[in-house]
């Protein structure tokens, strides 16, 4: 049973500390956060020690496996990278919110230190931690989806000009705080089911209600992409600017030469069509096969993802196998900065930096 604690008792942290403490991989023993008053409810809520600072945590107890660093700040949750570098240097293996760094310099160093360090890092990319997702997984082990030739992705908030309040807290007066902290989730699951992304081209804007209130969010956010096995995609997210239509709220397409699926508002429903399979083909919208897997709440992704880091952390897998990991995270970032700069040079095609290579460990050989 591996001993756990969650740096940062906010939502998300108070979401972690849960899933550790209803987890039978897990031990929740400490929670941390600089407000006094977020640790000690925390701490009187899952009946564990509360501390007001990680180096303070991480000594009294150095019997700490892992560390959850949900830390807040600007961009919507984006100051892991020093809580996230005290815990790698104590040796602890982590699990960082996304995004896993405000800055692509960060990310990377952070990547390159748990590299260093030899412990796990891994990222809360929990959005194809789904049934449906793993059932898409096994249509693609299957060959039943083929070559990639496309990939639609659309997530985001439904609203209208008539909902908007106005600009957002001081953590959100930023051009790309969009962008930074919500494609990190729709660029994981892109290249969970095709693979790296070797371009980026981006058309970045904002409706004229924001504009007039000077809000200076880029909220809609269109992105094409080329994947290293030939096939494109296409990313759409807005924040709360229009009603999203078919597909609701988060839709993911991919479509292959032997076959096309969907998934339906992430955890909700999988819709597959096979070409020799669908009932009347030849119609401009085929019936697919459809299951529903009776689960509305996306909160039902972090146990499920939570558990898998657990798991590999337990069952001590070689770091390159970690899934979602921070190898995984920093690619996001990496396309995330990547459509940034297409966006700065009119919509210029960019090519992302490479990833960390894999260097393994000698020993397993």
């Amino acid at each position: 049973m591996l001993k756990c604690a969650v740096v940062g008792m906010g939502g998300i942290g108070n979401t972690h500390a849960r899933c550790y403490k209803e987890d039978p991989l897990a031990e929740l023993v400490a929670v941390c956060d600089l407000v006094k008053e977020k640790a000690d409810a925390a701490a009187e809520k899952f009946g564990v020690k509360a501390f007001y600072d990680e180096e303070e945590m991480l000594k009294a107890m150095p019997e700490i496996d892992v560390v959850s660093v949900t830390t807040s700040g600007y961009d919507n949750g984006s100051m892991h990278f020093e809580p996230a570098m005290l815990a790698l240097s104590y040796g602890k293996n982590v699990l960082v919110e996304k995004p896993i760094c405000a800055d692509i310099r960060d990310a990377r160093e952070l990547v390159r230190y748990a590299a260093e360090k030899k412990v796990y890092l891994g990222c809360d990319l929990n959005h194809y931690f789904t049934n449906a997702a793993f059932a898409a997984d096994q249509l693609i082990a299957d060959k039943k989806i083929g070559e990639l030739v496309y990939c639609i992705h659309k997530v985001g908030f439904n609203g209208a000009e008539s909902k908007y309040g106005g600009p957002g807290a001081p953590r959100w007066q930023t051009p790309y705080s969009h962008l930074k902290a919500f494609c990190a989730h729709p660029f994981s699951v892109m290249r969970h089911f095709c693979g790296d992304i070797t371009g980026v081209q981006a058309f970045l804007s904002k409706p004229g209600v924001r504009a007039t209130q000077c809000d200076p969010m880029l909220s809609i956010n269109s992105i094409h992409v080329r994947f290293a096995n030939g096939g494109v995609g296409y990313l759409i997210s807005q924040r709360g600017d229009a009603m999203f239509g078919l597909g609701g709220w988060w839709s993911y397409e991919h479509a292959g030469t032997r076959g096309t699926f969907c998934i339906e508002n992430c955890v909700e429903k999988l819709h597959y069509w096979n070409i020799d399979e669908v009932e009347n083909p030849s119609m401009a919208s085929p019936v697919p096969k459809t299951t529903d897997f009776g689960v509305k709440d996306f909160g039902a992704t972090f146990p499920v993802r939570i558990h898998a880091y657990l798991e590999d952390v337990s069952n001590k897998v070689p770091r390159e196998y970690l899934r979602a990991s921070g190898r995984d995270a920093l690619a996001t970032l990496e396309y995330t900065f990547a459509a940034m700069k297409s966006y700065e040079h009119g919509g210029a095609l960019v090519v992302p930096e490479l990833l960390p290579a894999f260097h393994g460990d000698i020993s397993r050989i």
